[in-house]
């Protein structure tokens, strides 16, 4: 079979598509968590195995209620493979990796299994503009990362990369960031009325507040820093929600109010944490571009470049323009913006291009 898949390995979620030698999707399906820094390699391909298997069973017509064996049992149903894990952002991580994935697939390492950090996904744009031939990706979901690209005879090559470090030292920008900025802003807004006597008034607060519980906004240090994993007398009990869930996802849980609150209720608060956290993005990006000062040669000029964006906060179109209008005032325009709403199947395609490609002779 000449099928070509593509799987964007990401912190919320794994996304699985298959297409055919001809670029058309033909199937399809999601899987559970798979931010390799956050799991065991068991883990791992356990959320691939699932998301996989999905995807090959819709790739009928109707879809086969049948399980598709992986490993497969003789050839592999894949003519080549192409992973972008978000976590994996070393040689070793890639070499621990590749022999699973390779005994998953039914698929040699090598130049049919390419396993990279999930911005690589991001990079395909370049090759849409034979005008320009650098790209920076940027991802903004539950974490955050960006990285620089060139295009070099169809080859993509890294240059520089910023972020990526998990919640305990990094994710700029991310949906960790804009939970943990909030409940900053909050608690300072509430110490600052300790002296003012007058508290700001925010439709965040009151939606955090009722998103733990609480009726004294003080209430929510004891809910944050709460150890876990829960102990098993809690597990047996009714407890909230909270409790059965990591610290940082206590935070990261607390995105989606904060962009309700600052472009649906126009709370002030709810929008100073947003242009705080696209600040820092920003501000990253920007150690990987030329500002007119900087020599070196793996500085990317924004002006002669595709920007790329992809994840779940980038995907929200006010906040994307709240990072590029950072980067405007800092001097960096692009020439070209890209939203990638769907990695994974831009991936596969271009996957099944690029084989045609190499089967032409033109590669």
């Amino acid at each position: 079979m000449s099928l070509y898949l593509c799987v964007d390995c990401g912190g919320s979620k794994t996304n699985a598509v298959i297409s055919d030698a001809d670029g058309k999707i033909l199937g399809r399906a999601l899987g559970g968590p798979s931010n390799f820094a956050y799991l065991t390699l068991d883990e791992f391909t356990a959320a691939v195995t699932e998301a996989v298997s999905n995807a090959l069973k819709t790739c009928t017509s109707p879809p086969s209620n049948d399980p598709v064996a992986l490993p497969p049992v003789g050839d592999s149903p894949f003519a080549a493979a192409w992973f972008g894990i978000s976590g994996v952002d070393s040689p070793s991580a890639i070499a621990e990796i590749t022999p699973a994935l390779s005994t998953l697939l039914g698929i040699p390492a090598g130049p049919r299994l390419t396993v990279a950090n999930d911005t690589h996904l991001l990079a395909a744009p370049v090759r849409m503009y034979p005008e320009i031939s650098h790209a920076v990706a940027v991802i903004a979901g539950t974490g955050s990362i960006a990285v620089t690209f060139r295009e070099n005879k169809g080859e993509l090559e890294e240059l520089g990369r910023i972020g990526g470090w998990g919640w305990i030292l990094g994710d700029e920008g991310g949906g960790f960031n804009v939970g943990r900025e909030a409940v900053r802003q909050i608690l300072f807004e509430h110490d600052k009325a300790t002296v003012t006597q007058k508290p700001l008034e925010s439709t965040l607060t009151t939606a955090v507040m009722q998103r733990f519980g609480i009726t004294d906004i003080m209430e929510i240090l004891t809910i944050i820093h709460l150890p876990y994993p829960p102990t098993e007398s809690q597990l047996t009990q009714d407890v909230p929600d909270y409790v059965l869930i990591p610290r940082e996802k206590r935070l990261s849980s607390l995105s989606p109010l904060v962009f309700k609150a600052a472009f649906e209720d126009g709370d002030a608060l709810a929008l100073r944490i947003l242009r705080a956290c696209a600040r820092s993005l920003a501000a990253d990006i920007a150690v990987l571009l030329d500002d007119g000062n900087n020599t070196t040669p793996r500085a990317v000029k924004a002006q002669d470049s595709v920007i790329s964006f992809g994840g779940s906060l980038a995907g929200i179109e006010t906040y994307r323009q709240m990072i590029l209008d950072d980067l405007a005032e800092r001097g960096h325009v692009f020439r070209y913006v890209k939203f990638i709403d769907d990695a994974a199947a831009v991936g596969a395609a271009g996957l099944a291009a690029a084989h045609r490609t190499i089967g032409n002779g033109q590669a």
